[in-house]
């Protein structure tokens, strides 16, 4: 295939740009609130969210399927506004595959070369290159009832990439498949991104899914990004408690800001106990906030050495193998359900239920965000 990556916008603009993008479908309720984004040309951006939050809502607004209530949707400098989902040079791959059961592969490939008028002669080469790409060369004369699940979300994929469009947009593509093959077929569509060079956008409530294959991430709650970052800046630090919540698992703490001083605030807590912790969306002193902290970043029984800026006590309430670590489950904080994950390794301790234990983390990984 040839390198539909280039980038032919501007030097510093965006491939796609949503402005105050709004969208209602009764004329009361907006499912998208004032939508500005900006799509960069060869990203991988997710767009996450719980059900009905506004994220497949976007997407088909791009796709066309929807058109925009308030608001504009500019590709390469061109508005959309008028131009059909069929000259949009898009790919879709939809949750369904949404593929022709009674053409082979070959057939469902060409389908959109013809609708773009791709001359026959340049057809083949361009099937064989994208049947190469997802693996599934020797495939061209089997109907989709003759493939396995994870087979025909690659000839959907292919069909997607086949006609070299600038966007692929898909719809949570991979939620019709078992949880092995869906973290096989996550690694694999990166790395297909990573060598066509191509832009995608992908759907999805899974924020595993999203963490594992996006440049970027927008976390949508109620029709508005809560957050927009690259994985490792949205899991390690949330912007608010929606997105802490939402983005991996997070113990909860909710108390009282009593002092702001430096990069550091104090937090009482409905048990009076106190909690330093990072301020990073709060208000002032004596105003309501959510502490956030993630399992894996508490210790047990800390030492001196562990960092541990405070401790507290703890009662051991439950204990879960996982594998790779354990799942502890303690009444601490004024809370019976605060989670702590312990690694699996050398260090790793047993404890007795009803055991009286300490926990302790650093301060700097407590986030003080808005009161959830």
């Amino acid at each position: 295939m040839t390198d539909s990556g280039q980038n032919r916008t501007g030097a510093n603009e965006p491939l796609v740009r949503f402005e105050n993008v709004q969208k209602t479908y009764d004329g009361e309720i907006l499912v998208v609130k004032d939508l500005n984004l900006d799509i960069e040309q060869g990203e991988f951006l997710t767009l996450l969210g719980p059900s009905g939050s506004g994220k497949t809502t976007t997407l088909m607004m791009l796709a066309g399927f929807e058109s925009t209530t308030h608001g504009d949707i500019i590709l390469d400098g061109r508005s959309l506004r008028t131009v059909p989902p069929h000259k949009r040079d898009i790919g879709m791959v939809f949750q369904n595959y949404a593929l022709f059961p009674h053409m082979t592969v070959y057939e469902n490939l060409a389908f959109p070369l013809q609708c773009h008028n791709v001359p026959k002669s340049g057809q083949d080469r361009k099937i064989a290159a994208a049947l190469a790409m997802v693996e599934l060369t020797g495939f061209e004369r089997r109907r989709p009832g003759q493939l396995s699940g994870g087979q025909q979300q690659r000839v959907a994929l292919a069909r997607a990439l086949v006609f070299e469009p600038r966007i692929v947009l898909m719809d949570e593509p991979l939620g019709a498949l078992d949880k092995k093959l869906r973290e096989q077929m996550q690694i694999e569509m990166k790395h297909i991104h990573e060598n066509v060079g191509l832009t995608f956008v992908y759907v999805t409530h899974d924020q595993s899914e999203a963490l594992t294959m996006s440049n970027r991430i927008a976390v949508f709650d109620d029709g508005v990004i809560q957050q927009l970052d690259g994985p490792e800046e949205l899991y390690e630090r949330p912007k608010n408690a929606f997105v802490a919540q939402f983005i991996g698992e997070n113990n909860r703490v909710n108390g009282t800001v009593r002092d702001i001083s430096g990069d550091r605030c104090l937090v009482e807590l409905p048990n009076g106990q106190t909690v330093k912790a990072l301020p990073v969306n709060v208000g002032a002193a004596g105003e309501a906030t959510t502490l956030s902290l993630r399992p894996e970043a508490i210790v047990l029984e800390p030492a001196d050495g562990d960092g541990c800026d405070d401790t507290y006590p703890a009662i051991v309430r439950e204990q879960i193998y996982m594998g790779d670590h354990t799942r502890v489950r303690v009444e601490a904080c004024g809370q019976d359900d605060f989670v702590i994950k312990m690694p699996r390794g050398s260090g790793a301790r047993s404890f007795e239920l009803g055991q009286d234990i300490a926990i302790g983390w650093r301060s700097g990984d407590c986030r003080a965000l808005d009161a959830a």
